[in-house]
């Protein structure tokens, strides 16, 4: 598949914004071939790119017209720029390690005419006309293979800036999370925001009952679900950000930026956690009062369902231990007697999950999602972001995943306060609320997460290469040991403990 773009009178400022906006979406692995004669900005363009995706200012970005290769290590990715000008055979281009290049970095080439049997099927081509450097050009994109639905969402992509007022402005990368959402930084005439790439994610195999994972654990498919909570959000008087402009079809807003203090950089900054999670608390008791409907209304464009949190996602959730966790410590696949007996051990606790009074799971209330803005009051101080997954669901979900924080040790002591603050309001407020029996739903919620956390990070590691998340085993290995503790998970314990002891659950690094 090939498609073609062509922009006319793009002069230089223009071939900066165009290698900012490229910046964007550009990856390790990828190959841009840059197409000219001499004079035609190709090293421009190319310099461009790459001091946008280093995100410094003052770099030196060296030509690689006599060494013929230069790399470059940026925070993000290694990149490697080519010069192909002085080439005679293309297989010359072997010696400065272009095909290890194209497995690990993004590749850029110069001169690309002159190795063309040594090109990527899948490749984005950059053709600059050859006009006087500082002038006006024509600037033709076309994208070969992979590349050709991935240079329509870029058109798309530009045409949304331009028509939501943003096009001029300047865009900074943010690193994103473990999803496929990517993250933009738009600034510009005295204003910010943030730009939410988030493509409609394609159903995988049918794991159970002919329906994929995504779809047994209600994942959502595509921005609309962000969108109609967000609106549910706001209207219950909490920070969910204000979008200001959105494409539903491809999956593009321009929302709110609350800004950089997240809470883990909070804490590790030295402001008091019991401050910020507890400002966290009354976020989750003041969504007590306003529970969520099975429909939420999407504005100017009908409704999104809000599913329930069933017994199968839970199940499947805490089976994804067995699926990932296990073998990746073990080396083996978990025997099938054993994920018998885990999964009859867990089903009268599902069971007893499922059915707690529906209230907001937000599903992942923690550090990463949660932004510190002193300057609001009440409830409003705490900024909320990713909620695209919320379902309806136990009250103790949210609790436990704030207050058994994945990524940010919470000393039992405040655990243990902040519980009980949030059970004696609920108490007040709420004269059916049962304490003990909401208690065993916080312990049984945190056990699940917990054994879901586990093997969501052993897979994230070895089938996405995203071993950073390994040194958080230790911490909700902990979390774990101490939810089995609750006197109902007593029968799951002494499965863990034969089987996934504390000691190995918190030693596994990773292969």
């Amino acid at each position: 598949m090939s498609v073609s773009q062509s922009i006319e009178g793009l002069d230089l400022e223009g071939l900066y914004r165009l290698a900012a906006r490229l910046a964007l979406v550009l990856r390790a692995g990828d190959c841009v071939t840059l197409v000219g004669e001499l004079g035609a900005g190709k090293t421009t363009l190319a310099r461009a790119i790459i001091q946008h995706i280093w995100g410094t200012e003052g770099e030196e970005i060296i030509s690689p017209t006599f060494a013929l290769a230069e790399t470059y290590a940026t925070p993000r990715m290694e990149v490697a720029h080519f010069d192909c000008f002085r080439l005679q055979e293309p297989s010359e281009i072997d010696e400065v390690g272009l095909e290890a290049a194209l497995d690990e970095a993004l590749v850029l080439i110069e001169w690309p005419e002159r190795i063309a049997t040594r090109l990527p099927d899948s490749r984005l081509e950059i053709r600059l006309g050859d006009e006087e450097q500082d002038g006006p050009r024509q600037v033709v994109l076309e994208g070969h293979g992979h590349w050709g639905p991935r240079l329509e969402r870029f058109v798309a992509m530009t045409a949304f800036l331009e028509e939501a007022g943003w096009g001029d402005a300047e865009a900074s990368y943010l690193q994103g999370d473990a999803s496929p959402r990517r993250y933009t930084r738009l600034a510009g005439s005295g204003k910010r925001a943030l730009m939410m790439d988030a493509p409609r994610q394609p159903d995988g195999p049918p794991v159970r009952e002919g329906k994929p994972y995504s779809a047994l654990v209600h994942l959502a498919e595509d921005v609309r679900s962000f969108v109609a909570v967000d609106a549910a959000l706001l209207a219950a008087g909490l920070s969910a950000p204000e979008i200001y402009a959105s494409d539903l079809k491809h999956g593009f807003l321009v929302m709110e930026d609350f800004g950089d203090r997240v809470f883990g950089r909070e804490v590790a900054a030295g402001h008091d956690p019991a401050e910020l999670y507890g400002a966290a608390v009354e976020v989750l008791l003041a969504l007590r009062d306003h529970p969520p409907s099975a429909r939420l209304d999407l504005p100017g464009a009908g409704a999104v369902e809000l599913a329930a949190y069933d017994e199968t996602a839970f199940g499947i959730e805490a089976e994804l231990l067995l699926d990932w966790f296990w073998p990746a410590l073990s080396g083996e696949a978990a025997p099938a007697i054993m994920r018998a007996e885990f999964m009859e051990l867990w089903g009268a606790q599902i069971t007893f999950l499922a059915a707690q009074r529906r209230g907001w799971v937000l599903r992942d209330f923690h550090s990463p999602n949660l932004i510190w803005l002193p300057e609001r009051q009440g409830v409003a101080r705490v900024g909320v972001i990713d909620f695209q997954d919320a379902l309806r669901g136990p009250h103790a979900y949210d609790l436990v995943s704030l207050l058994q924080d994945a990524r940010t040790d919470i000393a039992p002591e405040l655990e243990a306060d902040l519980l009980e603050t949030y059970c004696r309001k609920c108490e007040i407020a709420d004269p059916s609320f049962e304490r003990t029996r909401f208690q065993a739903a916080y312990a049984i919620a945190g056990a699940q997460r917990s054994t879901k956390i586990l093997g969501i990070f052993a897979r994230l590691a070895a089938r996405d290469g995203k071993t950073d998340y390994l040194a958080h085993i230790p911490r909700v290995s902990a979390y774990l040991e101490r939810n089995l503790a609750h006197e109902a998970l007593q029968p799951l314990k002494a499965w863990y403990d034969s089987h996934l002891p504390q000691a190995e659950r918190a030693g596994f690094v990773g292969t």
